[in-house]
């Protein structure tokens, strides 16, 4: 196996190791809506396996800000009479809301439908919508495997990744990705490519899970999960992949790197004195700032992670249109999550892709970021609750399949 060196393994394992401890300091519980109906192809088929089921947190084990109304995003977020309306209720639900609070809360329900999501977001007030504890439904193999697991990433790569015209079936069954490195890349502009690579990375990342915490034996005494070798050689051996796995590694690192860009970009937005999660509890939420800052910061100290400067340049009309036509391909994409017949795949399969389009919705979102006052609201770039935790969430996995790829390196080290 190739060793792919994009990244700076001190910096990955002292990253991962304290967004791991993080992470589970603040607990964060997703609001995910998992019945919601493919809406590409007529297939309502859902595993039966028990493994792939999602056990949601009991109703008392939310926070109440959270469930609480006056902390949701509506549908309706646009009209500004509603909005008028929301306000007034805010201030007769809670009136220990301060002005400035009251203020920030409404700016992210004005958020909910912006223009600028690269993802397809769930409604949480959908009566469908539950919350779920991510500590207690683990990313792992489920045995969700076949044709209909084949058919979502098909979809993916073939009709929502852009590649060159001449690749007509990129993970057509027998060939895997290879083809697509086989064909030429002339005039695919680097956003487009830099997409797929994502995709790939995304993808990648995933089936390192997967192998990492494999079902190895399930007796009606015991389940035992662990790194199943040759899982993750069938994905990755350069020789087994005829070359390709190694391509698939650098994708990893190359998202590793644009998610690490984004958490560094983001600083400011979270640095403000206005801002928290509104989980109801004053003394929380100021924990909760001060851990997710604390990651935010040591991401920050890492030298240059990824210069993004060079995508969307030049004309500035062509530009935005380049912007706009990626952000539609990765909206369908993650609208493409809620086909997929796992919940607990479908639930880390949303959370991952809403990470990742968050990431993106950061990077091309410099200018307002710059622009966001040290005090008060910001009306010019917002994050969702749901935004929040999937980017944190999403980059936790992303770096736990980088320290996993070491791991699996030294198995097949001391295998020799």
């Amino acid at each position: 196996m190739s060793t792919v060196g994009l990244c700076n393994p001190g910096h990955s394992v002292i990253l991962w190791t304290l967004l791991h401890c993080r992470l589970e300091q603040l607990h964060l519980k997703s609001p995910v809506n998992l019945k919601k109906p493919c809406p590409f192809w007529d297939d309502n088929s859902h595993c039966g396996i028990r493994d792939c089921a999602v056990k949601p947190c009991p109703s008392d084990e939310v926070p109440d800000g959270i469930r609480s109304a006056s902390y949701k995003y509506s549908e309706e977020a646009n009209s500004r009479a509603e909005e008028c309306e929301e306000a007034s209720r805010l201030g007769a639900v809670d009136e220990s809301l301060s002005k400035e609070t009251q203020q920030a809360v409404l700016q992210w329900t004005w958020h909910d439908d912006s223009s600028d999501s690269f993802c397809e977001a769930d409604d949480i007030l959908s009566p469908d919508a539950e919350y779920v504890d991510l500590l207690l439904n683990p990313e792992r193999y489920t045995g969700y495997k076949g044709p209909d697991a084949w058919k979502i990433w098909n979809s993916i790569y073939e009709e929502n990744c852009f590649k060159p015209q001449n690749v007509k079936r990129p993970l057509a069954s027998g060939r895997g990705e290879s083809c697509i490195h086989l064909a030429k890349w002339f005039g695919v502009c680097i956003e487009k490519r830099a997409f797929y690579r994502l995709i790939s990375g995304l993808h990648a990342s995933i089936n390192i899970h997967l192998s990492a915490r494999y079902l190895l034996q399930d007796t009606w005494s015991e389940k035992k999960w662990g790194p199943n070798v040759t899982e993750f050689q069938q994905r990755f051996d350069e020789v087994v992949t005829r070359g390709e796995g190694p391509r698939r590694l650098k994708n990893l690192y190359f998202l590793y790197l644009i998610e690490l860009r984004a958490l560094s970009k983001v600083l400011p937005f979270f640095e403000r004195p206005g801002f928290q999660l509104y989980t109801g509890n004053h003394s929380h939420d100021a924990e909760i700032k001060n851990l997710l800052l604390e990651v935010l910061h040591l991401a920050k100290s890492f030298p240059l992670h990824f210069d993004e400067n060079s995508f969307f340049a030049g004309n500035k009309k062509e530009a935005a249109k380049l912007k706009e036509e990626v952000r539609l391909h990765f909206k369908n994409i993650s609208k493409i999550m809620d086909c997929v017949g796992c919940f607990k795949c479908r639930l880390w399969g949303k959370l991952q892709t809403q990470g990742l389009g968050t990431a993106l919705k950061i990077l091309f979102s410099e200018n307002l970021i710059e622009k966001i006052p040290e005090s008060g609201p910001s009306y010019g770039f917002q994050l969702t609750r749901q935004e929040i935790v999937a980017l944190f969430n999403a980059f936790g996995r992303i770096s736990t399949s980088v320290r996993e790829l070491e791991n699996f390196r030294t198995i097949l080290r001391t295998m020799r």
